[in-house]
Order: structure tokens, then sequence, then C-alpha cells
């Protein structure tokens, strides 16, 4: 373990900035930039573990800040609201899903990005190597930091729900998949609304096209329109269109890359 390191590298308390890791990227390397130094392991208590879960609230959602947005959701603020659209599970889909499951898979899902960051798919990070990166982190939150807690069984817990939603075979792991983009989606529209029509972050709107369900597709769908109304007649890029609809080529080839790695693990 590293030693307690004496100088702060920020100035600002409220900011945690995720280095970024030479290759090939391990768990150790991050935890080694961690001030003043990284949580404790083993121990018979969760605090380190919550510890950890503050740089969920701190870090943010990278993709945003290509558009400048600075000050954006964090990534415990998506995670939190995915939670919240649970409860308002379609009706059609309730008696099908464990919905508290659903609840916590949705606060799981990104744990892992506490240690790795928020990787996008024009990150140019290929899904198998995120992937990677991900799986070691939650075996590092599972076995070191929550091992020795109750006899490890929520550890245990939270890896077994963060590695459902990763397989995305069940249906509680496809409907917050879906919940996850339609997340996004709000969030787009969100941000568009506030600047008045003075910042497009139409590339977004791709992730309409990969929601699998036909109740969340609604949703988007909703969504959608709600945008198209707000854009008007006024040009603005459609990324459910993807090239044609104004996306950069480059940006969709990573977004096609990616899906489609994920399309692959899913089959």
């Amino acid at each position: 373990m590293s030693a307690r390191k004496d100088a702060s590298p920020s100035v600002d308390p409220g900011v945690v900035v995720t280095p970024k890791i030479s290759e090939p990227w391990e768990v150790e390397k991050v935890l080694e930039t961690i001030y003043p130094e990284a949580p404790a392991e083993g121990m018979a208590t969760p605090i380190p573990f919550f510890h950890v879960l503050e740089r969920l609230k701190t870090g943010k959602r990278e993709g945003w800040r290509r558009f400048s947005i600075q000050r954006g959701e964090s990534i415990a603020d998506h995670m939190y609201r995915m939670s919240l659209m649970t409860f308002l599970c379609p009706p059609t889909l309730i008696g099908k899903l464990d919905l508290n499951k659903c609840m916590k898979m949705c606060l799981v899902h990104d744990m892992a990005e506490s240690i790795v960051g928020d990787i996008t798919p024009v990150d140019g990070v290929a899904k198998p190597e995120k992937s990677r990166r991900e799986a070691d982190t939650m075996d590092y939150i599972a076995k070191k930091l929550l091992g020795n807690v109750n006899g490890g069984r929520a550890g245990e817990e939270i890896r077994a729900i963060w590695q459902e939603y990763e397989d995305s075979k069940t249906d509680e792991s496809i409907f917050v998949h879906d919940i996850d983009k339609i997340e996004l989606l709000l969030q787009m529209v969100e941000y568009e609304t506030r600047m008045a029509k003075k910042l497009d972050l139409g590339e977004f709107a791709y992730v309409a096209t990969k929601v699998a369900l036909p109740e969340t597709r609604e949703w988007a769908k909703d969504i959608l329109r709600e945008r198209a109304q707000f854009w008007g007649p006024k040009l603005h890029v459609n990324g459910e269109a993807g090239v044609r609809g104004g996306v950069k080529e480059a940006t969709a080839q990573g977004q096609d890359a990616y899906y489609a790695e994920e399309k692959e693990k899913e089959t």
C-alpha cells in the first residue's frame, strides 16, 4: 500500500481527478495516486469502501466534457436518477422483473468508475479492455475492501449484480441497460434546453437506437419528440440517424464499434 502523501494535488476539496494511467492499466496504479492515501484493505468495517464511493459523487460523466460542460452530472447523479426511474416501471414489465434487484443494479452498474473513471465510446478504449478494467476494480472492491465485512456477503452480492448487468442476459439487466440509455437521453435534452439552442448534443441521441424493450422504446420516442419540438425548424444533429443525421463520421464509427462489441457480448 502506498505511503500517506503530504501535499494535496488540488486546492479545491470538491475536485477529485481520475488520472491517466500508463499501460497496462492496473487498479494498483490508480490506488497509488489517491490522496492522501489509498483506502485500507482487509478491514472488518465498510468505512474504506464508503470513502471510495465518494469518488462517484465527484467523478463527472465524461461525454459532456467534450462539449465544455465542466460542472455537469456526476456518475452518482446518473445512477441515482436511474434507480428512481425503476419506480415507474411500465405496468407490462412489473410482473416480469425483480424491481428490487433492478434498483440495486442501477446503483451498482457504474461503481467501477470510482477507480476506472468514465470511459466513453469515443475514447478509443476497446470494449474488452474497458470490461477488464472494470472487472478488476469490482474484484478489488468485493475482495479487498468488503471481503472481511460481515463475512463478505455484501461484497459478493455487489459483484454478482454488477456481473449480471455486464452479461446483459437477464430481463432485469436488459431493462437496466435501457434505463441507462433513457437517463442519458433525458440529460441530453435538459442540457440543450437550458442553453436555449446554443448547444447541440444530438450525437448522443444515437443511443435511442439501442434501446431494447418496446416499453422503454416508447420512453425514448417521447424524449426525442420533446427534443424535436424544442429545436423546431432550426438545423440540429439527429444522432439517431447517424451520419445522415449530422453525426461526424469518426464519432459514428466509434459508437458503432462500441455497441457492436456490446451486442456481441450479449449473444
